[in-house]
């Protein structure tokens, strides 16, 4: 069982002996986040589940429409002994495209260009485009001259647009949307191989999955990525009594926190505010020595600015870090 690389100073909840691999296939999605909704499976710190995702608009793997947008969401999965003031950290073993078709649109949305580019537009019309992929050479291409003459190729970056736990005070939150739970965030690098650091606000954590993009630009400035189904797994892992205020992020080069907001001002404060804490409570920095080594050591990236609220991702190269 692959072992989730998660920032130092961490407890991890001990892995148990003979954990499970729970192989689940869905058959209803959810478009909000809600602790209202009923598990559709159980399972415990250290086991891996494999199981698939419907596109954004509820298009799954046979092409076939079974759920409806924006986002429908596989789960929520039950997680054995994870409670409010904890941490889930789910680790991708697995991101994979599962057909050979995506959808994307076609025209900059609105927040991302000036408003007189769009006064000047000529060609207006919404249109949904249609990529092929394919697997084996790595890429999706799309072929329609009218739109590009030549075609367009784009190499394969498999990720996940939403990853989400039930929030606090029992709201019930869109799919589209970004916050402290996680959600919409739209991340171009949620691929294969990272942790995932999400705060725990019910019983169970309740996590969601979905909105599987074959490639996505980072901004998602055209409003969707490469919009596809995919074949997904993952492991899970439950840090007792650690609790973080927005999601965070680990991979083989840099920590990051995720903070969505509106305006996009706010969704860098709140990533630049939780980094600090990370830093702090984990690496041994003080107040001011947190902020002074990210004076000079954060990077920054926009993750998206087309949904409900913007989101905003603070890092740090790991090779920076004080020794753990």
């Amino acid at each position: 069982m692959k072992t989730a690389v998660i920032a130092a100073g961490l407890a991890l909840a001990a892995v148990r002996l003979g954990a499970e691999t729970h192989r689940f296939v869905p058959t209803q999605f959810y478009n909000t986040y809600s602790a209202a909704h009923p598990p559709v499976l159980r399972i415990m710190p250290g086991d891996r589940v494999v199981t698939k995702t419907i596109d954004a608009a509820g298009t799954d793997w046979n092409g076939k429409s079974v759920g409806s947008g924006p986002n429908p969401q596989t789960g929520p999965f039950y997680v054995e002994g994870a409670e409010p003031g904890d941490m889930l950290a789910v680790t991708f073993d697995k991101i994979e495209t599962n057909r050979v078709m995506a959808y994307s649109a076609s025209l900059l949305a609105p927040y991302a260009v000036d408003p007189q580019a769009i006064a000047a537009r000529t060609d207006r019309e919404a249109r949904r485009l249609t990529w092929t992929i394919e697997k084996a050479r790595g890429v999706a291409h799309l072929d329609q001259a009218d739109v590009q003459p030549g075609g367009l190729e784009l190499p394969l970056r498999p990720m996940l647009g939403c990853v989400g736990v039930a929030p606090a005070r029992k709201e019930a939150i869109s799919t589209a949307t970004p916050g402290p739970y996680g959600g919409n965030m739209d991340y171009a690098w949620l691929n294969a191989g990272v942790t995932l650091m999400l705060p725990v606000n019910e019983p169970g954590a309740l996590l969601f999955i979905g909105d599987g993009h074959a490639q996505q630009g980072e901004g998602e400035v055209a409003g969707t990525g490469l919009e596809t189904s995919m074949d997904v797994e993952f492991t899970v892992k439950v840090v007792k009594k650690q609790a973080i205020g927005w999601p965070r992020l680990e991979n083989g080069t840099h920590i990051m926190v995720l903070g969505s907001a509106r305006p996009l001002l706010e969704a860098f404060q709140h990533a630049t505010t939780e980094l600090q804490r990370w830093l702090m409570a984990d690496y041994g920095m003080t107040e001011r020595g947190a902020q002074t080594f990210m004076g000079q050591a954060t990077e920054y990236e926009v993750a998206n600015v087309v949904d409900p609220n913007f989101t905003v991702v603070a890092k740090i190269r790991k090779a920076t870090l004080p020794r753990r």
